[in-house]
């Protein structure tokens, strides 16, 4: 745990807050407490949400339950830790029969966070450190009586138990707000033993809430997020994801979010671990 906290104390001195000689800080230790400390990032893949994103052939989709859940917070003055628990998955739908989807593939992450944030609502600085298991599994349509596996294409026994550190700058302006990031991650477990232990990523979000008028009292932001991660297999290939889209609601709290996006490189589902997929497509997300 040395590297949280030395990670800690440099953002303590980069924000440059400090308490007065003889100030009394009042601290508290709440117990589920509402909202997220670490709201989940718009275009990084590995995100918990709940939502659906259409490919452009409109025959594909990928659906995404998710959800991340607070559990203890201690604040004190303007700094606040929080540690929670994730839980994500994400189907990978070609089609329907009936009224039925055929998910061809799936992804599950489970695990927790630990996140350190601080400074005033206009310029702070946050550090998740995420501990997670990802595995990968095929489902509808690969497996055949005659011939076990369709396309001759036996499932990937993926698997990676990882910690994940992102560190993070969010200011806020009269006219919009900003959050700017970056990370890497460090797999304790890989399977197969191809898939490079370290990852990285790095993105920002922009978004503003006065092109739009408020639609029913709420805010309605307009926003553009990018995101670039390197993975290796073993060769180390970027993949990046744009989207431009609008919240209803608060941009760091609960809302109703569509957008476009562009997405290329690895393909999103690490059964197909070796294929490239670009697309282009619309989404939506319910926001927690």
């Amino acid at each position: 745990m040395r590297l949280p906290v030395i990670i800690f104390i440099l953002l303590h001195y980069c924000v440059g807050i400090h308490a007065q000689p003889g100030t009394q800080l009042s601290s508290q230790i709440v117990l589920f407490p509402a909202g997220l400390n670490f709201v989940p990032l718009k275009a990084n893949l590995y995100e918990p949400r709940i939502g659906v994103f259409l490919f452009s052939d409109g025959s594909r989709m990928r659906v995404d339950i998710g959800n991340s859940v607070e559990v203890l917070a201690w604040e004190t003055g303007q700094m606040r830790i929080t540690t929670g628990i994730d839980f994500m998955a994400y189907a990978y739908t070609t089609g329907a029969k009936g009224l039925r989807l055929q998910v061809d593939a799936m992804d599950g992450i489970f695990g927790g966070h630990l996140t350190i944030s601080e400074g005033p609502d206009q310029q702070h600085l946050i550090m998740r450190l995420r501990i997670l298991h990802h595995s990968a599994h095929f489902a509808d349509g690969h497996y055949i009586e005659t011939n076990p596996w369709a396309n001759d294409s036996a499932p990937i026994p993926y698997t990676r138990d990882f910690g994940e550190l992102i560190l993070m700058h969010t200011f806020r302006k009269t006219s919009y707000l900003m959050r700017c990031y970056g990370g890497m991650s460090y797999a304790t477990l890989v399977r197969p033993s191809e898939v490079r232990r370290i990852e990285y990523l790095t993105g920002f979000e922009t978004v503003s809430e006065h092109l739009l008028g408020p639609i029913l009292d709420n805010p309605a932001n307009i926003y553009i997020a990018f995101n670039i991660s390197l993975t290796g297999t073993p060769a180390y290939v970027a993949t990046n994801q744009i989207q431009i889209g609008s919240k209803l609601g608060q941009w760091l709290g609960k809302g109703v979010t569509i957008y476009l996006s562009y997405y290329s490189g690895r393909h999103m589902f690490r059964e197909y671990l070796l294929a490239h997929l670009s697309t282009f497509g619309f989404g939506f997300t319910v926001d927690f």
